[in-house]
């Protein structure tokens, strides 16, 4: 079977489906629905792909793997050369950006909170989309992160090529990792972060790290890294432990989701700041998605696979609304982060 034909085919016949391919593999995995039945899950008990919004109040939508077919593939991509003609930046949206960053930053200085994230959302027209041409191009542009196109008629058409990991758990052993600081990549030999980035990367370590102190045993914590992800750098923390009996899959996902990376510290009062805010809906952007309880035979063992939707677009007919964030803290500057988010939006932009 070809996976990329069974894509065009069930677009084409508006049936739900997602293909998705793990950092660093060269295998596609897929599930192709029957019908187009929405199903949601509350407490991701159940074998199957999840795509949960960044509003953790919503429901999660789950495509159940005992309803759908699921297939493997080695990936032998052609080389795609990819649009010198990258669209223009939406100067149009600066104003209102920068005046939300200066918002924050002025509350962050009054101690109603630490940090929060600050996005936007694109808009780029396009003469054409070619669903299998632009998933081949994210999967060749960013082998180092997590690329999926997901479908279903009722909700939409996205991609993604996120670089970071919200957790992957292993029966009761659990990896997770905290993901903050960007800088344009320009080689990683003497790359210097500013305290800014520093500081916003042991935020997002710290809350983590106690989250996850109630509900785990043995919990590590590595060094930080310097990791690219195509044309960024960002820093980054691997943090690993076990789950305690009393807890569960949602447990950790509650304790996790959204991070300080996607929404803030304290969390409540920045998730709040971002609702009131941010004059759009990040929908599922910000969430997170992937395999939960996978029986793997090899391992004889039940995995879960997630990944925050970082990165990421929704395609409409011949438009694309692409989203792009950052973390503001006490040291942000709003023109900066404005640049930041220009940095951002070409991870998408290139493969259109």
């Amino acid at each position: 079977m070809n996976i990329l034909h069974t894509l065009e085919n069930f677009y084409r016949k508006k049936l739900p489906f997602v293909i998705y391919r793990k950092p660093n593999s060269n295998i596609a995995s897929g599930l192709f629905l029957k019908d187009d039945s929405l199903f949601f899950t509350s407490d991701f008990s159940e074998p199957g792909f999840v795509f949960s919004p960044f509003d953790s109040n919503q429901k999660s939508i789950i495509f159940f793997k005992n309803k759908a077919d699921y297939f493997e593939e080695g990936i032998n991509l052609d080389e795609i050369s990819l649009s010198k003609n990258v669209f223009g930046d939406d100067i149009l949206s600066k104003e209102n950006h920068i005046n939300i960053v200066e918002k924050a930053i002025e509350k962050i200085k009054k101690n109603d909170f630490k940090k929060v994230v600050i996005s936007r959302s694109e808009i780029v027209k396009l003469s054409s989309v070619d669903i299998s041409l632009i998933y081949q191009k994210l999967l060749q542009n960013y082998p180092n992160a997590f690329v999926y196109v997901w479908y279903h008629p009722k909700v939409g058409l996205w991609f993604g090529a996120t670089p970071e990991t919200l957790l992957n758990i292993e029966n009761s052993k659990f990896k997770t990792m905290s993901l903050a600081g960007t800088q344009i990549n320009q080689g990683l030999d003497n790359v210097i972060w500013k305290s800014k980035e520093l500081e916003e990367q042991q935020l997002v370590t710290n809350f983590i790290e106690t989250q996850l102190k109630e509900i785990s045993l043995n919990l590590k914590v590595d060094k930080t890294e310097t990791v690219k992800a195509g044309n960024l750098l960002h820093l980054r923390t691997k943090i690993n432990g076990a789950l305690q009996e009393k807890a569960s899959l949602k447990t950790l996902i509650r304790a996790l989701h959204p991070t300080p990376a996607v929404c803030g510290l304290p969390r409540n009062e920045a998730k709040e700041f971002i609702l009131k805010n941010e004059n759009y809906n990040r929908s599922f952007y910000t969430g997170f998605l992937g395999e939960i309880n996978f029986n793997d035979v090899a391992s004889k063992s039940i995995k879960s696979s997630l990944f925050v939707n970082l990165r990421c677009m929704k395609v409409d007919n011949n438009t694309a609304q692409i989203f792009i964030g950052g973390g503001i803290t006490k040291e942000s500057n709003s023109e900066k982060e404005w640049e930041e988010t220009l940095a951002k939006s070409k991870v998408m932009k290139i493969v259109l």
